[in-house]
């Protein structure tokens, strides 16, 4: 069996994992920081239980919409979440997202694992895309 492309990406927030755990899981937070530089949030909504739903759509500065959602598989508050994640577009190209939340000093270290992409390609798109989406969460608590 061959398994598919994943990518991980780690990042210190200088915020406690509460206040980081609600930038993942309010909309009204989700929408300062989802998505990359060149997009704007239009639409959140999260509920953040496991079977509970969460949709985002974002607008680029070109005016085209991306529309991402999934459902939560498990959440422990201000430690974890996993959900699934699928576009609008590609809906039989699921994916899992595994966020871990610990406490350190200065803040929370978060780990994004997002796992299970369809190709190479994906996985590249979503790097770019979830780096630039952490960079802005980051800027939120600086």
């Amino acid at each position: 069996m061959t398994t598919k492309p994943s990518l991980t990406l780690v990042r210190r927030i200088k915020a406690p994992p509460a206040k980081v755990y609600a930038a993942l899981t309010r909309p009204e937070q989700m929408s300062g920081w989802w998505g990359p530089h060149n997009t704007e949030v239009v639409h959140a909504e999260a509920d953040p239980r496991i079977g509970g739903r969460f949709r985002v759509i974002m607008r680029a500065t070109d005016g085209e919409q991306h529309d991402v959602s999934g459902v939560y598989r498990e959440v422990e508050p201000d430690r974890k979440l996993v959900f699934s994640w699928a576009w609008i577009t590609t809906p039989e190209r699921e994916s899992q997202v595994t966020i871990s939340l610990r406490p350190i000093q200065d803040g929370t270290e978060l780990t994004l694992l997002h796992e299970q992409f369809f190709d190479e390609a994906a996985r590249d798109g979503h790097r770019e895309g979830w780096s630039e989406a952490l960079d802005r969460l980051e800027r939120q608590f600086a």
